[in-house]
Order: C-alpha cells, then structure tokens, then sequence
C-alpha cells in the first residue's frame, strides 16, 4: 500500500502518534545518554599513552597505585640502549610518582573524592607530547609548585590556576593547567617527582616511562626484561596499558545501559501496542474496504507495520536529538576501579552510538506494531465489510 496512507493517518492521530513518539523519545535519550557516558570512559583512556612508548610496572601489579620500582631499577632502566635520546643526548624517560589524595570536589556539598597526583622527572613533556600548558606555565623542578589537568581543575576545589592546595601536609601553588587531548591524565595532578618522593613518604616510584629508540623491537625488549630475575617488572606498550583499565568497566556500565534501555522500553513497547491496537480498531471499515478491493493480508500486515516504525523511528530521532544537545561534550567524572580515584572526561555521542540508539527504537517499534497488525491483516473480510 502507498506510504502516503500511513503518513496521512499519523497525521489524524496527531495526539497519539506524539504521545508514543515522545514515550520512545525518552528512553532512546538515556539509552543514548548511557552509551555515551560509557565511550567517553573508554575514550578517556583508551587515547590516554602512546605506542612508541614503554611502561615498566613491578611484576604482577594491575595498576601504577599497586607498582613499585626501587631508585636502582630506574637508573638502570634509563640506561637500556633501547631508550630513545633527546637532540642532547639526554634518555627521553620519566619516572613517575603515582599517589591517591582526597579532597572536595566544587559545588554543593563538598563531598570528597579522590584525585590522583603524579610527580614526573623534567623528560616527563618529551615523553607525553600531547600535554601542554593551555593556562599559566609548567611547574619549575624544585619548587612547591603543581600543574592541574583542565578537566580535573572543573571539578576539584583549590584547583585552579593560581590557587594554592594542600597535600601531603604541604602547600603547593598551582602554577599551570594542562590538556592532554582528552586522556585520563586530564584527571591528575602533576608535581615535581623529587619533592613528592619525601613529602608523600615513598622511597621510590610506581612506573618508568620512556620513548623507545624502535618500538618495533617492543617484544624483544619486553622479553628481555621481564626475563631479568633482579628486576621482577612487567613491561607493557603505554596505550594498551591504559586501555585495559577501561575495559571491564566499560564492559559493566554497557551491560548496565543495555539492561535499563531495556527494562524502559517494554513501557515504551507498550504504548505502541496501545496505539496501534487503537489504530487498527479505529480502521476496521478501512481495513475491510482495501481487503474488499484485492489488498492481500500480507500487505495490510506490512502497512502497519510500516506505520508503527515511522513512529518509532520520529521517537528515535528526537531521542538522538535530545541526547546530542544535553549530553554531547558535557564534562563528568566517575570512579576509575583500577586506581580507586576520579576520572573527569567528557561525554561523547558519536554517530555510532546514534545509529544504535535508532537501531533500538525501530525494534521497540517494530515489536510494539507486529500484534496489532497482524490482527488488522487477519481480520475476516465478511466481518470487515458488514462493519462498512
């Protein structure tokens, strides 16, 4: 049957059609809105690293917080001739102080969290290109002083350029904030590693990170050192360290959208049944008229159907829409469960996350529609045409 005599009847039933649309809408909002919570966690740290470089960890430690690598294991690992050297000849190599503080977040409430603070060697901007002060300057080695990621200085108090926070029992001034192209590292605190290592009590670092000379020789190196019986460490390419801390969490918080889209949209499945079981009885002398006139069953069946998912499909679209606008870009932070501290990141509805958000309102709509057509296209031709 044409398309246009669905459209015309979407059109009659203008109450309705908005009411259901706007009951799909709502659910394919915070279906949308979940999956993009979701990839900006992963995207947060999935970009957080680079390939060409190496990340050496204490053996058998899932997290930098859990790692621990002595004085003499650095130095000995800033002499590996696999490490890559600056135009002066320096190892392009930082090793790092990783810790956990708490402090208050802004706004209502003050309610703490806990922040990650880094203290890194001067290589530490050679071996991470993609930080850079975007407010202030970098922090001077030996001075109190700390640069703070964008994202992480939104949401922590005493955080912001100029402003002066405690750690440790100390007071450090906050001389720079930094963007690190969306990555985790947004979410920390950065500090010189020479002054963090005697203020936070620790004898030495949570991880060595440096450029390799030829990253195609990783496994070798890897091989190589997780071999060594005097170092007892893991090595791991950066990125692909960082990325597996986001998988089981994003793995969670996915099934977790799936499970609440799905509970939500049986509401939404049916008031579409209700809309179409009212469509069809509304219909009956029209229905026995295209029967009556040589339409078959099965054509009848599909008309419905059709209809049902142009109002799923407008439900879908103003959901997408919907969630763009809100949603999209919007900063927020969550737990990161590998290092037990806030993670800032921004949401991102990406064209994929879309497409199945309107992938899901077609099937709601496609569930929601099959009964009541299919009892349109059964309908006894004699019993339609007596209701003439």
């Amino acid at each position: 049957m044409p398309l246009i005599y669905n459209l015309r009847h979407l059109v009659v039933r203008k109450m309705s059609t908005i009411f259901t649309a706007l009951g799909i809408a709502l659910v394919v909002f915070i279906f949308i809105s979940m999956l993009a919570f979701v990839q900006g966690l992963h995207g947060a740290l999935a970009t957080t690293g680079s390939p060409s470089n190496a990340i050496v960890l204490r053996a058998g430690a899932t997290s930098e917080i859990q790692s621990y690598i002595t004085r003499d294991d650095a130095a000995m690992l800033r002499g590996l001739p696999e490490v890559a050297k600056d135009p002066a000849g320096s190892p392009i190599l930082t090793s790092d102080l990783v810790v956990v503080t708490n402090h208050p977040k802004r706004g209502p409430g003050n309610d703490p969290t806990n922040v990650t603070v880094r203290g890194i060697s001067p290589q530490a901007f050679v071996v991470r290109p993609q930080v850079r002060i975007v407010e202030g300057r970098a922090l001077t080695p030996g001075l109190p002083e700390v640069i703070v990621g964008r994202n992480l200085s939104k949401r922590i108090q005493d955080t912001g350029l100029g402003e002066k926070i405690r750690m440790a029992g100390q007071i450090w001034t906050v001389v720079g904030i930094f963007e690190a192209g969306g990555s985790a590292f947004e979410s920390e605190i950065w500090g010189d590693v020479e002054l963090f290592l005697p203020a936070f009590d620790r004898p030495g670092y949570q991880s060595v990170v440096f450029r390799m000379a030829d990253p195609g020789q990783f496994e070798a190196l890897k091989k190589r050192l997780e071999d060594d019986p005097q170092l007892e460490v893991q090595v791991q390419r950066e990125d692909q360290f960082y990325a597996k801390q986001s998988a089981s969490l994003a793995t969670i918080l996915t099934s977790f959208a799936w499970f609440i889209g799905i509970i939500m949209s049986v509401g939404a499945v049916f008031g579409a049944v209700n809309t179409m079981y009212a469509a069809v009885g509304s219909r009956t002398r029209e229905i026995g008229t295209l029967l009556a006139i040589g339409f078959t069953p099965g054509s009848v069946l599909r008309s419905f159907v059709i209809e049902s998912l142009l109002i799923a499909g407008l439900g879908g679209v103003i959901g997408a829409i919907l969630a763009f606008l809100v949603s999209n870009g919007r900063s927020t932070g969550t737990t990161n469960w590998d290092s037990f501290s806030e993670i800032t990141f921004k949401v991102a509805v990406t064209p994929q996350i879309v497409l199945a958000g309107i992938v899901f309102a077609l099937v709601m709509g496609l569930i929601g529609g099959f009964f009541p057509a299919r009892r349109a296209a059964r309908l006894p031709v004699a019993e339609a045409v007596r209701a003439i």
